[in-house]
């Protein structure tokens, strides 16, 4: 054991790779590459580290888990807070902005500071912050942490600024809006209410100001008590009491009346005359029963009593049904005079507010609208119509309509491929909306010069396909598309449906465009494809289907008698070009009764379908169950137009489809794949046997690894949260865990507690995770059960982990479970997965990849097996002992099921000994193998449609570490070569005899701009740990870098930034980087975001001109920039939230309702909560935290073009304002002052010609 364990060191201290721009690796030949001569790599790189800049752009979606909703009814924006800590503040479209607290404390009430470009927010961690909105970009001026009290209820009085402050213990604070600072005078509850009572009011519920006198201060308590106190005689002018808890309080607009909503779905009616008993009690949805008695009903947990000119008053209020209509949805009911109106919602609400014409509350109100917040949508109603219709919404609020999925992005597409798509997309839109404009219309927002043509396509849950119009940081719905449709509908009961009823078998996993021709291919999470071509026509089609069966070969418990050298494919049958061909099991793999063999998971309609003008099926493929077996879920997909093929790969192995054609061109197994040149020593497989046979106990090796070392070929199982993980064990070469020993199968259920503690990080009830039971025993042997080929083996008398409770259930598996069950929503998914170089970190890594690709992603651990990476350390291996059965070697040497991960078509040269580029498919596995295949494909259009494509052999085999995740291709300038594509032609449209549909073809070959340079062509691959860059054909290593070693890289793509092209990676440790080409030198390496779920890392994607994309929630979408052209840019592109708006003038309430209307305007609260009369409030209160919003402010406005004007209009704007509040009360005081003069005139002429008795 000693000497082997220095082959193993002497084989791990080997290093697979130099220094950066070192050549380091060696070529398909097994022998390392000289240096490049100085001709072959002289590109001149453009790009340095200035060119980069990391920063959030733009948030689209609907705000995720809303808390909180505020109006300014004159800049007319709208603020919603969420649980999370985040504003979003939204005006006319494309004025959005997003806003977070550093505390993450969600927001319990928002209060805008009304035309005064300023927010206030009040956090679950009873601070408040003051906003400023006068910058594109809002930041905190103050902020107010309460040591003492918890924060119930704000209200800020219109045109004051002093800040009523309600806490849980029934005590009410004021807090000066200009310095954020305590004032001293504060209504204490035992002050509040009469000393006689003997029980605590409860928190502070309701504040309000009494619209006919403004010092007059209405608090309501939660127990039921209402209390008015009167600020400047600091008393109470009356107190209530009621039976029934209060949710919400509103004035008449007259200040005599208010109304109160309680906890018995009942409304109470107070008129300040006689506030002994309410003046009138109603249950709005309370029915009086048989026995004479009341419906009991839900609490009403918010009311609004609006007045108007024209017509009877508005009460609005949410809740209040009766208990016994149970399903019902959520309610908002309108009163309107005596006319009852009930809107159902979809989603729960969260809160509602009533949009009216004036900021005045002791004026008509006039409601127009109500803004309803759900949990899950934004709706305004108009009320200006008595059907109540709601307005159409201009935000883009339903990118959830449907859990996302997966989304793509593309910044470079076509100028004519946004108009068309949204002039067919208009056709299936809603109608009955309102014909009003949408009444959330403030801000600014222009047109900024840095655009182009960007589209967003997001795929769903339910199998919709969404393509969304991002040009200019906005986003607007495109077009919709159902993939559904192409499929027959399961019904309940009827074989392999009943087992897909309330699932997502449609749910989308993959997408791939081609914006050019137009091509969009799906690729579905029940194994299946659909190509779509782009028609403005409508059309009868008959969708073709092709039926794909890759299965590779289980290992199982096999007789001395089989023999051990059969290929994975029993079936030369399964390799059939011929569309709509069922293969039959063959006479050795015939199922038992019951059992699925050669069916695919769903049906593909087999009628003549008419389909609208769109995007339109052309072709599904799908992939079949193989004796009980479920098709592997798809990992990788790549289409090109030019070359008519379509080819896809999962954990089992590679299909190439001709899609012109309609045939199958290659189905093989990846270890097929390689031929002679497979640079993995490996077990060979055992052929399929019959499921159903079993045998008494086999021998058992020397060793104990083999049984976690080796891996299923099971289907994908359900894990629900809560409930036990079916885990089906994999067999070692001469095991069967049906037969083991208890103590065996003991320590196989023991090695489930990865896969536990990621389901138990799983956030909601119901959730399911679709996690693949093939690499369970990765995730075991990773997370330290027997890893290393050194380590003692394990006796299977003495299991070194104990037996479970959970060990015998989770041993079980039903038989024949679909590989879905729930789909993998990347809007569900919230899994905390640590990034640490750990072994519980390699644990997540591994579960990471399975929810990242749907399958079994495999790769060697690289402390164990690093002389698997390269070529030299390999063939040490192979020298170093021979292919020996014994469990230890076989633990290195056992046979992996490799997956295909990445996948891209074009112009290269598969063999060293080529001189001409040809038509390529480059692959790469989750091994770190990149093939390459080359094809012949016929040129003329009519032998294309007629001959048949060839492919040959593979050709060259580069090696990286980690799973391969992007190609990239370069001329030897540096240039980006895209792929070859066919120009767009609608197959539907009438034909011209004079000029007749031919395809045309745009190629772009490596050697057509290389006379300087030479033949040949830069191709960088990234892994999941390291990029390289080889010169094709030589297949030399000019480059490489390791990217990452303490974890490992989510998302990599070839992007082009600033005029030059660089290689950007998304790490699992949040890190961001950009490499230069070809010598991939590091450019940017930010700590952006921490994956703490699976949602970021699946749908995480870059595009050209700097920017990416992300769901930051299950609901919205964030892009990020990671250009400094942009980041500068930004600002000009962004709206700005305040504009100067005059407020309007209070109405004119004439001499004699002024005289004996009351004082309200002569209330000076500065006089009341001043520090002279005041005084200073307790320090150990409160804290004040001075912000940094007026600096940051200034600092991006001074980071752009034009920062000096932009600071200057600031200013400008704030002293306008204080001009123009100057002259408003200038003009109230000359008001004022005209009618005191007028009718002491007429006094005087009354009093003129009068005699002193007269009087």
């Amino acid at each position: 054991m000693k000497k082997f364990r220095k082959v193993l060191d002497g084989l791990t201290t080997s290093s697979p790779g130099g220094p950066i721009g070192s050549p380091s690796c060696g070529s398909a030949a097994g022998t390392p590459t000289a240096a490049p001569t100085p001709r072959e790599i002289d590109v001149q790189e453009t790009l340095i580290s200035e060119n980069f800049q990391l920063c959030k752009t733009v948030r689209h979606g609907f705000p995720y888990q809303p808390t909180a909703l505020a109006f300014d009814p004159v800049q007319k924006i709208l603020a919603i807070g969420s649980r999370s800590g985040g504003v979003r503040i939204l005006g006319r479209p494309g004025v959005d902005c997003y806003c977070q607290h550093e505390s993450g404390a969600a927001v319990l009430q928002l209060q805008f500071l009304i035309n005064e470009g300023a927010l206030v927010t009040a956090c679950a961690d009873d601070t408040l912050h003051l906003w400023n909105l006068r910058q594109r970009r809002p930041a905190v001026l103050h902020s107010l942490k309460f040591n003492r009290e918890r924060i119930t209820f704000c209200h800020l009085p219109f045109q004051s600024k002093w800040l009523y402050v309600g806490t849980e213990r029934g005590n009410t604070h004021i807090v000066n809006i200009e310095s954020f600072i305590l004032s001293g005078y504060v209504i204490m509850w035992n002050k509040a209410i009469e000393l006689s009572t003997k029980t605590h009011p409860g928190p502070v519920v309701h504040l309000s100001d009494s619209p006919k006198d403004e010092g007059k201060l209405l608090i309501g308590f939660e127990s039921g008590t209402i209390v008015q106190w009167d600020l400047r005689a600091k008393k109470a002018d009356f107190r209530i009491y009621y039976d029934e808890a209060i949710h919400s309080v509103s004035w008449h607009h007259e200040g005599k009346q208010f109304m109160c909503s309680h906890s018995d779905g009942s409304l109470t009616l107070w008129n300040l005359r006689n506030t002994t008993k309410p003046f009138q009690v109603t249950f709005p949805h309370g029915k009086i029963q048989k026995d004479g008695r009341k419906e009991s009903c839900k609490p009403i947990l918010k009311v609004e009593y609006k007045t108007s000119r024209s017509s009877e008053p508005f009460v609005i209020f949410s809740g209040g049904l009766s208990y016994d209509k149970a399903g019902r949805r959520p309610t908002l009911t309108i009163m309107h005079g005596k006319a009852i109106t009930v809107l159902e919602m979809d989603y729960p609400i969260v809160e509602f507010m009533v949009l009216c014409e004036t900021p005045y509350n002791n004026e008509v109100q006039e409601p127009y609208a109500v803004v309803v917040l759900l949990e899950k949508d934004l709706i305004v109603v108009d009320l200006t119509q008595s059907n109540f219709p709601v307005f159409e919404n201009p935000y883009p609020m339903d990118i959830h309509e449907s859990p996302v999925t997966c989304t793509a992005y593309f910044a470079d597409c076509p100028p004519d491929i946004i108009p068309i798509l949204y002039s067919i997309g208009t056709k299936h839109k809603k109608t009955g909306y309102s014909q009003k404009e949408w009444p959330v219309s403030g801000g600014t927002w222009t047109l900024g010069s840095h655009t182009y043509p960007e589209i967003i396509i997001t795929g769903h849950a339910d199998g919709s396909i969404k393509f969304w119009d991002a040009s200019a940081i906005t986003l607007q719905m495109l077009y919709k598309l159902k993939t559904s449709k192409v499929f027959e509908k399961p019904k309940p009961g009827e074989g392999r449906a009943a087992e897909l009823v309330e699932e997502d078998p449609f749910a989308v996993q993959m997408v791939s465009w081609c914006p050019q021709s137009r091509i969009f291919c799906v690729v579905g999470i029940s194994a299946h494809i659909i190509l779509y071509r782009f028609s403005k026509y409508d059309a009868n089609t008959q969708i073709v289907s092709l039926e794909v069966r890759l299965q590779c070969e289980p290992e199982d418990v096999i007789s001395p008698s089989e023999n051990e050298n059969n290929p994975c494919f029993t079936e030369p049958g399964s390799h059939s070009p011929q569309p709509h061909h069922q293969h039959p099991a063959s006479p050795g793999n015939r199922t038992p009764e019951g059992m699925k063999d050669s069916v695919p998971c769903l049906k593909v309609k087999d009628r003549m379908v008419r389909v609208p003008p769109g995007y339109q099926s052309d072709l599904v493929i799908q992939l079949l169950w193989v004796d009980g077996e479920p098709p592997q879920q798809i990992t990788s997909l790549d289409i090109n137009s030019a070359y008519g093929l379509l080819a896809f790969g999962n954990c089992n192995g590679l299909a190439v489809v001709d899609y012109l054609q309609k045939t199958i061109l290659l189905c093989m197994s990846t270890l097929d794949l390689y031929g002679a040149t497979d640079p993995y020593q490996r077990l060979t497989r055992s052929p399929r046997r019959n499921r159903q046979s079993t045998s008494g106990l086999t021998e058992l090796t020397d060793n104990q690894q083999s049984i976690d070392m080796e891996r299923s070929k099971s289907p994908t199982s359900v894990c629900s949260v809560g409930s036990p993980v079916p885990v089906h064990y994999p067999t070692s070469l001469h095991n069967d865990p049906r037969i083991l020993p208890e103590p065996v199968a003991s320590l196989r259920a023991s090695h489930c507690s990865p896969v536990f503690y990621l389901l138990d990080n799983v956030k909601g009830p119901g959730r399911k995770l679709s996690l693949p039971t093939d690499l369970k025993t990765d995730l075991d042997h990773v997370n330290g059960h027997c890893t290393s080929p050194t380590s003692q083996p394990c006796s299977a008398g003495k299991p070194r982990v104990p037996m479970g409770p959970e060990g015998p259930r989770l041993a079980r598996r039903g038989p024949g479970r679909p590989p879905f069950r729930k789909a993998q929503s990347a809007a569900c998914m919230e899994i905390s997965l640590p990034v640490s170089h750990t072994e519980v970190g390699h644990a997540s890594r591994r579960a990471m990849l399975q929810q990242l690709h749907g399958v079994t992603m495999y790769s060697h651990d690289e402390h164990h097996t690093t002389a698997s990476y390269c070529w030299s350390e390999r063939e040490s291996r192979e020298n170093s002992f021979s292919r020996s059965r014994s469990s230890s070697v076989s633990s290195i040497d056992r046979d992996t099921k490799e997956a295909i991960t990445t996948l891209q078509f074009g112009e290269s040269y598969g063999r060293k000994s080529d001189a001409l580029p040809t038509p390529c498919l480059w692959v790469g596995t989750s091994l770190g193998v990149v093939l390459l295949i080359p094809m012949s494909i016929p040129t003329d259009q009519e032998e294309r449609m007629e001959e048949a494509v060839t492919i040959g052999p593979s050709g060259a085999v580069l090696m990286l570490k980690g799973s391969v995740l992007r190609f990239g291709f370069l001329d030897c300038m540096g240039a980006l070569i895209q792929s070859p594509y066919e120009v767009w032609r609608d197959l539907n449209a009438p034909e011209d005899p004079d000029r007749p549909r031919r395809r045309k073809l745009v190629h772009f070959s490596p050697s057509s701009s290389q006379d300087a340079c030479g033949e040949g062509h830069l191709a960088v691959v990234c892994s999941e740990r390291q990029a390289k860059v080889f010169l094709m054909p030589s297949q030399s290593c000019l480059f490489v870098h390791n990217i990452t070693e303490s974890s490992f890289v989510l998302r990599a793509d070839v992007v082009s930034v600033c005029n030059s092209v660089c290689l950007a990676c998304f790490c699992a440790n949040g890190h961001v980087m950009t490499l230069s080409l070809p010598s991939l030198r590091p450019l940017m390496d930010v700590n952006y975001l921490p994956l703490t779920d699976m949602r970021i890392a699946r749908t995480f994607c870059f595009t050209n001109g700097g920017q990416a994309l992300y769901l930051s929630s299950p609901t919205e979408i964030q892009r990020i920039t990671y250009s400094q052209e942009m980041c500068d840019n930004l600002q000009e592109m962004l709206g700005e939230l305040f504009t100067p708006i005059e407020t309007p003038e209070a109405q004119n309430r004439g001499f004699l309702k002024g005289f004996f209307g009351g004082n309200a305007h002569t209330f000076d609260r500065e006089e009341l909560f001043g520090e002279a009369a005041a005084g200073k409030a307790s320090r150990s209160l409160a804290q004040h935290i001075p912000g940094q919003g007026g600096v940051e402010g200034m600092k991006v406005a001074a980071s752009g073009v034009v920062g000096e004007l932009a600071r200057a209009r600031i200013a400008l704007d704030e002293r306008g304002q204080r001009l123009g509040e100057l002259e408003e009360r200038t003009a109230l005081m000359m008001t004022s002052a005209e009618t005191f003069s007028k009718h002491a005139h007429e006094l005087m002429l009354k009093c003129k010609d009068k005699k002193w008795y007269q009087f």
